[in-house]
């Protein structure tokens, strides 16, 4: 912004001396005069050298004392006065005629550091949507393909559609009941639809029958330990997450997770606090964040539809005990008393962190209700919707909450929403949030 102002002010600078110079010197010219002495001595001494008679004389000192009685009331009197007050005009009138005509035609909103990155969110989003519709009305003329279901799955999860995430890995699961794969995507999608986030019922069905069939898969195993965890079940859930611990690679992020978890159930076992988390070496910078076994996830149909294929880990979403090591913000969220007629009850309420300089994908989100106002929530590496999307994974990113009467999370026209500035993703302060703002 401040480059910015500091341009806008040697351009109006440039155009003030393409004005003003000329008027300067027109002005130097004119208060110069005529020099009506010289001339009435040149008169003199033409009459004293008899070049000049009496009549001629008198007639030539008549008129030229004539002229010198106008000129001295315009360029005397007047014109400095008036030069002065033109150039005074100009100087004020033409940056407020240039500020004046910016604010209406100009994008002022557009220095406001928080409103950087929306431009790229809105195409992004709408290019996403685009998307998602293409492989939808793709898969009515194909009914059958069970990997574009999944693809357009994985799709509305990572666009918080979690109810169409759910309908979609159903199809997909009905046209390919023994892919492993879709099973537990499926499993972790139903989980994800439910009110609890909770991985039990068909969910955990689902689990089992795929680790009837195949007792090493990783991703089966790590969402069964969460069920396990959730149900308060700690013995159970270790047992299980040190089933899978001797499948992984023991210096990867997925096996230091497990870790963490698996002394995280057995401290809530013996009643003891939990231990500070196995933390990432330092040198350590190629980290992906993903749920164990996710790297199998099917992608092939990726090139029909641009859509990022990665799926969402249930580590991500469902599990407890997140790191504390990692990001936590704290957001406090109110509605600016003038959009309080606005305000429809039943809407949606996003709150959500996203990258400051990177993909629109949020980074972490949470779903609530607007008639929840005001409120107070925290948004951490639980919350992401894709593996390698995190709040750990970037260092500055911008925060923001969304009133969306359409449930959408993607920014539609009438939404209420408010953004920082971009921040630290280390920050441990408060962050106020006021929705004060329309979308266009």
């Amino acid at each position: 912004m401040a480059n910015f102002l500091a341009f806008a002010a040697l351009m109006i600078a440039a155009a003030l001396a393409f004005v003003l110079v000329p008027l300067l010197r027109h002005a130097r010219n004119a208060s110069s005069g005529i020099d009506f002495a010289r001339r009435l001595r040149a008169l003199d001494e033409a009459l004293a050298a008899g070049v000049l008679d009496e009549k001629e004389f008198a007639a030539k000192r008549a008129a030229l004392e004539k002229l010198s009685a106008a000129q001295t009331d315009s360029s005397g009197n007047r014109r400095p006065r008036t030069t002065f007050a033109m150039l005074l005009a100009v100087a004020l009138l033409l940056p407020a005629s240039a500020l004046l005509l910016y604010r209406l035609v100009g994008a002022p909103e557009a220095l406001d550091p928080a409103n950087l990155v929306a431009p790229a969110v809105e195409h992004s989003a709408a290019d996403m949507e685009q998307a998602i519709a293409g492989l939808a009305a793709k898969l009515k003329q194909q009914p059958d393909d069970a990997q574009g279901w999944a693809l357009l799955g994985r799709a509305y999860a990572a666009t918080n559609h979690a109810e169409e995430s759910r309908a979609a890995f159903k199809q997909a699961h009905e046209h390919a009941p023994d892919d492993a794969d879709i099973a537990v995507e499926y499993a972790q999608a139903l989980a994800l639809a439910a009110p609890d986030h909770r991985i039990q019922g068909e969910s955990r069905a689902l689990l089992q029958s795929v680790i009837d069939k195949d007792a090493k898969n990783q991703r089966a195993l790590w969402l069964l330990g969460i069920s396990d965890y959730q149900d308060e079940k700690y013995a159970s859930a270790i047992a299980t997450w040190k089933t899978l611990l001797p499948l992984l690679s023991p210096d990867s992020d997925v096996a230091r997770s497990v870790r963490n978890e698996i002394a995280d159930a057995e401290a809530r076992r013996d009643g003891r606090p939990p231990p500070e988390p196995e933390s990432a070496p330092e040198a350590e910078t190629a980290s992906t964040g993903n749920a164990p076994g996710s790297e199998s996830v099917a992608s092939e149909t990726a090139s029909q539809s641009g859509i990022a294929t990665d799926a969402p880990s249930a580590s991500d979403n469902v599990a407890a005990g997140a790191s504390s090591a990692a990001p936590r913000l704290t957001v406090n969220v109110a509605l600016d008393p003038k959009l309080k007629d606005k305000l429809d009850a039943d809407a949606t309420l996003f709150v959500f962190a996203r990258a400051a300089s990177g993909p629109p994908m949020p980074l972490a989100i949470q779903r609530l209700k607007a008639a929840q106002l005001p409120l107070t929530v925290t948004l951490d590496d639980s919350m992401s919707m894709m593996p390698a999307m995190k709040l750990s994974k970037f260092p500055q990113v911008v925060v923001g909450a969304r009133v969306s009467k359409s449930g959408n999370a993607m920014p539609q026209s009438g939404d209420l929403q408010a953004l920082t500035a971009p921040l630290e993703s280390s920050r441990s302060e408060p962050i106020a949030l006021r929705i004060d703002q329309v979308v266009p």
